[in-house]
């Protein structure tokens, strides 16, 4: 199983990226999705996830409004287009796997059985 990150960098605030999620060694097509980012020194927190057939998507409430997660099954990838972005949004950001249905379990890192190494996003004041 492999989940690898791309698309993270230095960007100023208010600008954007766009981070994506290739998947392989498993069936991506049937398993939710998940965005996870820890900044330096904290825990590692739900941004956003997605259900395995994009019907149901949920945010953090500190991104909600300005991130947008979506998936498509036949690229294997996952994507979380970042805009408005603030300098409070620096951190590593990982995407992950679950076999979970459950909405709180895919709020949870703990519901995830496969990640990602992360890749770093820095947003300048």
């Amino acid at each position: 199983v492999q989940l690898v990150e791309s698309g993270g960098g230095v960007v100023q605030a208010g600008g954007s990226l766009r981070l994506s999620c290739a998947a392989s060694g498993f069936d991506f097509s049937t398993y939710g999705m998940g965005w996870f980012r820890q900044a330096p020194g904290k825990e590692r927190d739900f941004v956003a996830a997605i259900s395995f057939s994009s019907g149901s998507k949920f945010y953090a409430d500190s991104v909600k409004g300005r991130f947008t997660i979506s998936r498509v099954n036949a690229k294997n990838t996952v994507y979380l287009q970042m805009d408005s972005l603030k300098p409070e949004d620096t951190a590593v950001y990982f995407c992950a796997a679950t076999s979970a249905l459950s909405t709180r379990t895919q709020r949870s890192a703990a519901g995830y059985e496969y990640w990602g190494q992360g890749t770093l996003v820095t947003v300048s004041s």
